[in-house]
């Protein structure tokens, strides 16, 4: 969740942090409401997009006549196609100097990066390398004293002002933590002629996991800077993003609708919209999806993707039922269904008999119906053709030698932590059916009950001095989860399996660092888990699209997992086993990680490698083959190929970041040899050319 400067500033107010009064005005107020200190005035448009100050959006009021026609001019602004909702208003402040101050979360560096600069302001990025002291911070314990001094020392303050810098530094360190910060920026902070600091502006990003934990964060939420579709999308839970097409697009799970929103871009059908349902599409959720879509009047056609694996097809079809009432759809509907219950769904939908909608088995019936529907004149949106295509081959004869192993099998004994709640004691029961051995379970206060037929202990090193465990299945609520996590690493678990999704990134960047040092191997979090047709799943994983053959499936997301399943599952092609990494910004095993197992593993010939935007997952993949001389050809999809920049796409590591961009990234994969597929309908072609 991204601050504008009004609420960053409230924010670092409430937490000790000296900034400069102000007050807030929106263009309602801007006649009646006035600041109660004495010109000059600075009026700062309130937007989430950079470059303010270059559009005209900050200006200098001297004279109190002068206010509401300055306001107007700001309020009028378009700044990078936003919209100004509201302007705070500051007095000029007396500055001596401008520095940069910051604690940013960095995905790359696994860690928190501390940041200062001699010189702040707008160009911060273009006063050279010199200008600022980057150092990393290992959560919880913060800045170390001769970090301090460091920053101290690097911007060349007098030595009177340590005291109050040292305390500066601690009040904004305090706020990351306190208020689940990925992002505290005070550029520039000043000291005044008085000698005192004070954050002149300010700009704060929350993880929106610590604000799903902390309903009281929702105070910071300020909805006027997206709109009302979102904002109601919100409220419901649903992940939704306005796009430019006419097609309303409605899929279960980040990686399928990214995938699926390439799909129609590409086809010349673009997506009007990225709406994810997630596992949750029960009749309400349904129909404030379905209200969303018929209410956008830009939405020509609505395309339901669905892939069953938690969620049943079936349920979502009853929902369905229920929004429409017994009516016509309101916009025709096109409804491709299949996974989980998928027989019984179509035919609940095609015994609705109505007008509009439209019925399909298979994505090729999908497309061609939505073809059918496409209005005439309307104005098509370009999107470049898709990146993809066969790598040139590389030599694999550099020497390199793995004695790293996969080693989970039929016989792998399984503990399951947080067994008797509900998702806990639902999955065992499915895991069990699959000829899971699943030997314990542990629930803090619950040791001594049975579950399933499971002994249930109080602890991890309870449950171990009862049996042998070599795999844990971690299903607890997220605010206990990464303790969960620790825990199984402090007992030195060969594998542990985080389902839970929602824990805050300080909290598994914190866990990661903890138990850096033992043996165990963590899958997760935000996983669907691990399966190996025929074998074992450690997971919740459906098992029907899965079949025993000689593809590994490596994934961030779980409905695309399932997808690329079922597909070569149909093309007459196998799987060796199916891991999804986690779709979150932090996670523990990587795709790397893996492929140094599967290096050693007989029954994998051949690696399929589900990728998504965001992050540098696939690109530090694509090095290590290209490095290590791996021997077994890599097939690769990458989903969200049309996804606009900055925008969050579903579960937290789906956001493309400016930095090498999508083309960037495919074409390290491509330069280490790997085949990349344009869509998903080209795996199975290019995983059958690969094996051959």
């Amino acid at each position: 969740m991204l601050l504008n400067e009004h609420q960053s500033k409230l924010l670092f107010e409430e937490a000790g942090i000296p900034v400069p009064q102000g007050i807030a005005i929106t263009p309602a107020e801007v006649e009646q409401k006035r600041p109660r200190f004495p010109t000059p005035w600075f009026l700062k448009a309130q937007v989430l997009a950079g470059g303010r100050g270059k559009a005209g959006g900050i200006l200098r009021v001297d004279d109190e006549k002068d206010f509401t026609e300055t306001a107007g001019r700001i309020f009028d602004l378009s700044i990078k196609g936003d919209h100004v909702p509201l302007i705070r208003v500051e007095p000029a402040a007396e500055i001596d100097r401008e520095f940069y101050l910051s604690f940013a979360v960095s995905r790359e560096r696994r860690c928190l990066l501390f940041t200062v600069g001699r010189q702040g302001g707008v160009e911060i990025e273009q006063l050279g390398d010199d200008n600022l002291l980057v150092q990393e911070i290992q959560l919880p314990g913060g800045p170390r004293p001769n970090q301090m001094r460091a920053a101290f020392f690097h911007l060349g303050l007098d030595r009177e002002f340590f005291k109050e810098f040292s305390r500066l530094l601690h009040m904004l360190y305090r706020a990351v933590l306190d208020y689940g910060l990925l992002l505290a920026e005070i550029n520039p902070l000043v000291t005044t002629h008085g000698g005192d600091f004070v954050a002149l502006d300010g700009k704060i990003k929350m993880d929106d996991n610590f604000v799903d934990l902390h309903s009281e964060m929702e105070k910071y939420y300020q909805p006027e800077h997206v709109s009302e579709e979102e904002n109601r999308a919100r409220e419901a839970g649903l992940s939704f993003v306005k796009l430019p097409g006419w097609v309303g697009l409605m899929v279960n799970g980040a990686g399928l609708a990214m995938a699926t929103m390439d799909l129609l871009n590409f086809s010349s059908l673009p997506a009007s919209n990225f709406l994810d349902l997630g596992g949750g599409a029960d009749q309400k959720r349904m129909e404030i999806a379905m209200d969303l879509l018929f209410g956008d009047e830009a939405v020509e056609a609505i395309f339901i993707n669905l892939f069953g694996g938690i969620l049943s097809c079936e349920k979502v079809a009853l929902a369905l039922k229920g929004a429409l009432g017994g009516k016509p759809p309101q916009k025709p509907v096109v409804a491709r269904m299949s996974g989980k219950d998928s027989e019984s769904a179509l035919e609940i939908l095609r015994s609705l008999d109505t007008e509009g909608l439209h019925i399909a088995t298979n994505m090729a019936e999908a497309m061609q119906a939505l073809r059918s529907l496409k209005p005439s004149g309307k104005k098509s949106v370009e999107y470049p053709e898709p990146i993809g295509g066969e790598g040139h081959a590389l030599t694999n004869d550099n020497g390199y030698v793995s004695e790293c192993f996969f080693d989970i099998d039929a016989d792998t004994p399984v503990l399951v932590q947080g067994i008797t709640g509900r998702e806990g004691q639902l999955h065992t029961r499915l895991m069990q059916e699959y000829g899971v051995n699943v030997v314990a379970g542990v629930t803090p206060f619950k040791g001594g009950q049975e579950v399933l037929g499971v002994p249930v202990y109080n602890s991890v090193a309870e449950a171990l001095r009862h049996h042998e465990v070599r795999a844990s299945i971690i299903f607890v609520p997220p605010a206990m989860a990464a303790d969960a996590v620790m825990e199984a690493g402090f007992n030195h678990v060969p594998w542990a399996v985080c389902i839970t999704e929602g824990i805050t990134q300080h909290q598994m960047m914190e866990a990661f660092d903890a138990i850096r040092e033992t043996p165990t191997r963590v899958i997760g979090p935000n996983t669907p888990g691990i399966i190996v047709p025929g074998q074992i799943k450690i997971g919740i994983m459906p098992v029907k699209p899965f079949t025993p053959g000689p593809v590994a499936i490596l994934s961030r997301s779980g409905t695309l997992t399932y997808e690329a399943a079922q597909r070569l599952t149909d093309a007459g092609m196998g799987q060796s086993l199916g891991i999804g990494i986690g779709g979150d910004p932090f996670i523990g095993t990587d795709f790397a990680d893996i492929f140094e197992m599967l290096r050693n593993h007989e029954p994998t010939k051949a690696v399929l490698v589900l990728g998504e935007i965001g992050g540098q997952a696939e690109e530090e993949l694509a090095r290590y083959v290209r490095d290590t001389g791996f021997d077994k050809p890599v097939i690769s999809f990458i989903a969200g190929q049309t996804a606009p920049p900055g925008k969050r796409l579903g579960h937290a590591g789906a956001i493309l970041d400016q930095k090498g961009g999508i083309s960037g990234k495919i074409q390290t994969m491509l330069d280490a040899g790997f085949y990349v597929c344009r869509s998903l309908r080209e795996i199975p072609e290019m995983t059958r050319k690969a094996l051959s």
